[in-house]
C-alpha cells in the first residue's frame, strides 16, 4: 500500500511517500480500516521531531492519529463493528506512550474496536477525520477540570483544533454561563459563531491583565504562566501542551471511542460544528505540505488529508 513514513526524526523533510508498504495485520480485538481521510494534529509533528522518542514505537513510523474510513476486515473478538461500517477515531489510546508504528497516513490502518465509533451520518469523511483527537481532548479536559453548568471559562487559542471544540462543548454540552476565547484579529468572528460570548484579540490585549477572571482557563496553545493569572479564587487552569504552575494541571488524552459515541447526538443535531481549515483538505501526495502548514501555526481549525488512494 501507499503510506507516508519516516525512518529518522527531524523536520518535515524526513517524510517520504512510499508505495510498497505492507498492509498491517490485525489483532483479535482490532479492525482493518480503509482510510478515506486523516487529520493532522500538533502531536504528529512533535512526535516526528523526536520530542518523546524514549516512549515512541520503533522507526520507521507511519504518522497519523486521526482516521475516518470504512471497516474492511474484523478480528475474531470484535463484537460491535462489521465490514462496511463507516467509522472514525483516534487510533492511539495513549498519545505519547507507544503510539502505533503504523498510523493513519496510509491506505489502511489497524485499530482496536474500542477506539472507534460509527461516523455520524450527517458528517462527511473529511469532517469526521477532523474530530477525534481534538474533540476528545477538549471533552476530557473539561471533565477533568470539573466544568459544569453555570461556570465560566476562558479558552486560549479558541480558533484552533482543540479550542474550537472547547468553546462549543462548554456552551452547548456543559451549559457554561460565560465563554471567553482568544484569537488573532481575523478569527474573532469565528469565535463568536462557535458560541463565545467574549472574543479577545491577543494581538491587542493581554488576557491575563483584563479584570475578568474565570472558573476554568483552558490553555490549548501553551501559555501556562499567563493562563493561571486569569483564574478566579476557586478556579483551575488546564493545559494540554505541558507543565503548568498551580492552580493548574496538565493531562494527556486517553483516546476512547465511547466518548465519540456519547457526543454523537450533538454532532448529528448540528449543535457542534467541525471547523476544517479553509486550505484543507490537502491531497494525499501533499501531506508533507499539510504538515508544514500546520507547523506555521496559522491554521484555523483542523488540517485534513483527503482523498487517500
Amino acid at each position: 500500500m501507499k503510506a507516508w513514513q519516516y525512518d529518522e526524526y527531524g523536520s518535515v523533510d524526513v517524510l517520504k511517500l512510499a508505495t510498497d508498504v505492507a498492509v498491517p495485520d490485525i489483532n483479535d480485538d482490532q479492525v482493518l480500516v480503509k482510510v478515506v481521510a486523516a487529520a493532522l494534529n500538533p502531536v504528529d509533528y512533535k512526535r516526528r521531531l523526536g520530542y518523546f522518542k524514549a516512549t515512541d514505537s520503533p522507526l520507521p513510523i507511519i504518522p497519523g492519529y486521526d482516521v475516518a474510513g470504512v471497516v474492511v476486515k474484523v478480528g475474531s473478538q470484535v463484537k460491535g463493528l462489521k465490514e462496511g461500517d463507516e467509522v472514525y477515531g483516534d487510533i492511539n489510546e495513549k498519545a505519547l506512550d507507544g503510539p502505533k508504528q503504523f498510523g493513519t497516513l496510509a491506505e489502511y490502518t489497524a485499530v482496536e474496536e474500542r477506539l472507534l465509533a460509527l461516523k455520524p451520518k450527517n458528517l462527511d469523511f473529511v469532517e469526521a477525520a477532523a474530530l477525534p483527537l481534538a474533540i476528545e481532548t477538549a471533552y476530557e479536559g473539561l471533565q477533568k477540570a470539573g466544568f459544569s453548568e453555570g461556570k465560566s471559562i476562558l479558552v486560549l487559542n479558541g480558533a484552533g483544533g482543540v479550542g474550537s471544540f472547547v468553546i462549543q462543548l462548554a456552551k452547548h454540552v456543559f451549559s457554561a454561563s460565560k465563554v471567553a476565547a482568544t484569537s488573532s484579529t481575523g478569527k474573532l468572528e469565528l469565535l463568536k459563531s462557535l458560541g463565545a460570548d467574549v472574543a479577545i484579540d491577543y494581538t491587542k490585549e493581554n488576557f491575563e491583565d483584563l479584570p475578568d477572571k474565570y472558573d476554568v482557563v483552558y490553555d490549548a496553545i501553551g501559555q501556562p504562566e499567563k493562563a493561571v493569572k486569569a483564574v478566579n479564587e476557586t478556579g483551575v487552569a488546564v493545559c494540554i501542551t505541558g507543565p503548568i504552575p498551580p492552580p493548574g494541571f496538565s493531562f494527556v488524552l486517553s483516546s476512547n471511542g465511547s466518548m465519540l459515541t456519547k457526543l454523537s447526538p450533538y454532532l448529528e443535531s448540528g449543535k457542534i460544528k467541525v471547523v476544517v481549515d479553509p486550505k484543507s483538505p490537502f491531497p494525499f501526495d501533499k501531506a508533507n505540505e499539510a504538515y508544514a502548514y500546520l507547523e506555521s501555526h496559522r491554521a484555523t481549525g483542523k488540517v485534513v488529508i483527503y482523498p487517500i488512494p
